[in-house]
């Protein structure tokens, strides 16, 4: 394994029975879309949580709805990283690859270093499943797999045994879809974790269905006896709870943070929240997730298209209420017309990105940060707009309140362009206490007297937020130009290049109200590793590697993207050289290097899969020379 070996319960590298004691440890579930991957690794994730660990997790889901059952585009994953400390990473390689079918193993075994541990379910490896996984010989038989620690169990058999004895009454295919418990089970033993947690979520789940409750218990505790009883693991690991800042925390996925920050949000206004979205890969949990909470005001709408659902959140922004649409990359190009509407009509709107990997569908269930260009630019005419980016999963619920502050100050659209790794990705979440935040001064305006529908705040530039139906503020809307101050229309030259330039100035401004970027380690030096969105857990790890073996090496990442922080040229100017990684073909660098006049060089790829820390590492290394000596473990 790549972690680090402790001793079991005394910390000074003796082992007590048969108990190792592990920093981390890195898991991988595999196996068809309908056995349950996720869900295993949701509940290995949800204990872990519970019982103090780090954690940070990659679902995989294949693209495909109902692929061909043991094919290799029907294979669905889920990592996680489980830590005695704070990672940031769900981890370059598992240590450990858990294949339920041929196909799993097919597809994920490059991904396992030498030395591994890999348990398979021997029973799925028939003649008819090894044909489907392009195997000509079966791997568990042909010495392939001499590489790795392999083991050996007949999941499918014990899951049937366990309950075909237990007098339920189940079909063969309800039997069959309990084996992810089984395998749930046999790593809750090999890892030291307890099944309560597992057991409570069973017992909630299925409380309306006793026999299937029932069923998962059995077989969860059985996969649980089997590791405790077999002579096939001699030694079995502990990974201690994490030493992380007190308070109560909860797991949390992106798209979960960014519909309980837009809920807070509204909370902090006072006002309603209304969510109009059209349904789509990744970024429907958003809609699912707020949809479970009406009795919080919150107001959700599932419109028949992207433009119905940003048309219907324009019409919510002029009626008052905290109005946002939610998407992913190829329904932020429909909305772009309606988007530019609020641009024009001036009013505070949030549009959620999610991003997955295009262009056009392209690969629905990947990650990629390849919507950055279309956000500042894919709108007609002069249409700028705010945009701020989480850089975790648990900071999509800040980034998204952040969003609606300058929203609302400023009377802009604001783009909040999280990815599929973020949004369905997930680690422990600090819950914060929502009376120490501020609250959010929607400025409403509410007196007639000489009111102008254009006149600005003289600091901000933003127009006031007038509320159909309040007596004598009546004015007019709509995409076509209209008069500074008065808000009449307007087809004078002059007056446009006014208004576009009143426009841009009111964004520009945002930059006097948001913070300056960090760093990450010292103030100048031999290299920047500059990010934004999604990188930020890698760039983090592979940047404090580099720091420990000596380089001068400091990272900074962006949040705020439209308009950058005032003070980022400035610490451009501190190093010698740029690195900038994203999960595009350079959209982040050419902003840089255009505005900045900064010869940053990029790292780039396009793969559906986000960065590993060793890549950015290795190209740190590239740019700034290689260690004198190899990295500790």
């Amino acid at each position: 394994m790549t972690t680090t070996a402790k001793g079991s319960t005394n910390g000074k590298g003796s082992q007590q029975g048969h108990i190792q004691e592990l920093e981390r440890v890195t898991i991988r579930f595999a196996g068809d879309s309908g056995d349950g991957m996720q869900l295993a690794g949701t509940q290995f994730t949800n204990t872990s949580a519970v019982f103090g660990n780090d954690i940070s997790t990659l679902p995989d889901f294949p693209a495909e709805i109902r692929a061909p059952q043991g094919s290799l585009p029907g294979v669905s994953g889920f990592q996680i990283s489980f830590s005695s400390h704070q990672i940031y990473t769900p981890g370059d390689q598992p240590d450990v690859l858990v294949a339920m079918n041929p196909a799993a193993l097919q597809t994920n075994l490059s991904d396992l270093p030498a030395g591994g541990v890999l348990i398979v379910n021997e029973d799925e490896f028939t003649e008819v499943n090894l044909r489907k996984a392009a195997y000509t010989s079966n791997p568990l038989e042909d010495g392939s797999l001499k590489s790795y620690r392999v083991f050996r169990a007949p999941i499918s058999k014990l899951n049937s045994r366990a309950l075909e004895d237990a007098g339920l009454g189940l079909t063969a295919v309800q039997i069959d879809r309990s084996k992810n418990m089984f395998a749930l089970g046999l790593m809750y033993w090999m890892y030291s974790r307890p099944l309560e947690t597992t057991t409570h979520w069973i017992d909630e789940k299925f409380g309306k269905n006793p026999t299937i409750a029932e069923a998962n218990r059995r077989t969860l505790r059985a996969g649980y006896h089997y590791g405790e009883t077999t002579e096939m693991f001699a030694t079995h690991y502990h990974v201690p709870s994490a030493k992380l800042k007190p308070g109560v925390y909860r797991n949390i996925t992106g798209n979960e943070a960014t519909a309980l920050g837009l809920l807070t949000a509204a909370k902090l206004a006072g006002k309603t929240l209304f969510y109009a979205s059209y349904p789509i890969t990744p970024a429907s949990d958003v809609l699912h997730e707020l949809a479970a909470h009406k009795r919080f005001g919150v107001r959700t709408f599932q419109a028949e298209d992207e433009i119905a659902a940003v048309g219907a959140a324009i019409g919510a922004a002029f009626g008052g209420s905290l109005a946002v649409t939610g998407t992913s990359g190829p329904g932020l190009a429909l909305k772009s017309e309606a988007i530019a509407l609020a641009v024009t009509v001036e009013l505070p709107l949030v549009v959620i990105n999610v991003q997955r990997a295009g262009p056009s569908t392209g690969m629905p269930t990947k990650t990629e940060q390849a919507d950055l260009l279309q956000a500042f630019f894919g709108r007609n005419g002069e249409a700028p707009v705010a945009i701020v980016a989480p850089a975790t999963a648990s900071d999509c619920f800040n980034m998204i309140v952040e969003a609606w502050r300058i929203a609302v100050k400023y009377r802009v659209p604001v783009i909040f362009m999280s990815d599929g790794y973020l949004g369905i990705g997930s680690e422990p979440w600090l819950i914060p206490n929502v009376d120490e935040m501020k609250s959010l001064d929607l400025n409403l305006t509410t007196n007639p007297e000489g009111f102008q529908p254009y006149a600005r705040d003289p600091q901000t530039l933003a127009r006031p937020w007038a509320v159909p139906g309040t007596p004598g503020l009546e004015h007019r809307v709509g995409g076509i130009e209209k008069a500074n101050i008065t808000g009449n229309v307007s087809y004078d030259p002059e007056n446009h290049n006014t208004m576009v330039h009143l426009r841009a100035e009111k964004v520009a401004r945002i930059a006097q109200d948001i913070p300056d970027i960090e760093l990450d380690g010292d103030a100048t030096g031999d290299l920047l590793v500059l990010g934004w969105g999604s990188t930020y857990g890698v760039i983090t790890t592979a940047v404090r590697r580099a720091r420990e073996e000596g380089k001068k090496v400091s990272a900074a990442h962006l949040r705020y993207l439209n308009p950058f922080p005032r003070n980022l040229g400035d610490i451009l100017g501190r190093f010698d050289k740029v690195l900038i990684p994203e999960n595009n073909m350079g959209q982040l660098l050419l902003l840089i290097r255009g505005m900045f006049l900064v010869d940053a060089v990029g790292l780039n790829r396009i793969t559906g899969r986000p960065f590993t820390v060793s890549e950015i590492e290795n190209k740190i290394y590239e740019l700034v020379g290689k260690p004198t000596a190899a990295r500790k473990a």
